[in-house]
């Protein structure tokens, strides 16, 4: 690969990926937002959620604390199919958490995505969340004591 423009997309889309893993991490869904085009749309068939625009997304996030009590979620680097203004991708994804309502799991899942530059850089124009994996044994840890409690 020696085109340098590649290596600068190729680059910046692997930033975006993980800057919405931070962001999910963070509960910041108006930065999760962000990372779409406006018309952008995040399909998730297996939770089930699907929402279409910035809006829906940050709507959906204000959501979230309701309930999901915690969340990791790591990004594995996949493939990037580079096609001008315009990409083509997986990510892989592993997760561990617990909802409101006591149910829990572990997770192995692929976001399939199309990504689009924009003037700000480049954006998701769909991510599909496919899990290929899902194991919802109860968890038995929890969330550490912190400051004044962990003593």
């Amino acid at each position: 690969m020696s085109d340098f423009q590649a290596i600068a997309d190729r680059v910046e889309i692997e930033a975006l990926r993980g800057e919405f893993t931070d962001a999910v991490m963070m509960r910041d869904y108006d930065r999760v937002a962000s990372l779409f085009t406006p018309d952008g749309v995040w399909r998730m068939p297996d939770i089930p959620a699907e929402m279409s625009g910035q809006e829906q997304i940050r709507a959906w996030g204000r959501k979230v604390p309701d309930f999901v009590d915690f969340l990791v979620q790591n990004t594995h680097p996949g493939l990037i199919l580079l096609d001008g203004d315009t990409a083509s991708g997986r990510a892989y994804m592993s997760e561990v958490g617990r909802g409101r309502d006591g149910r829990s799991g572990v997770n192995y899942a692929i976001y399939h995505d199309r990504y689009r530059r924009t003037p700000d850089g480049w954006r998701f124009a769909e991510r599909v969340y496919e899990i290929r994996y899902l194991d919802e044994s109860p968890l038995t840890g929890s969330v550490p004591a912190r400051g004044a409690d962990a003593r």
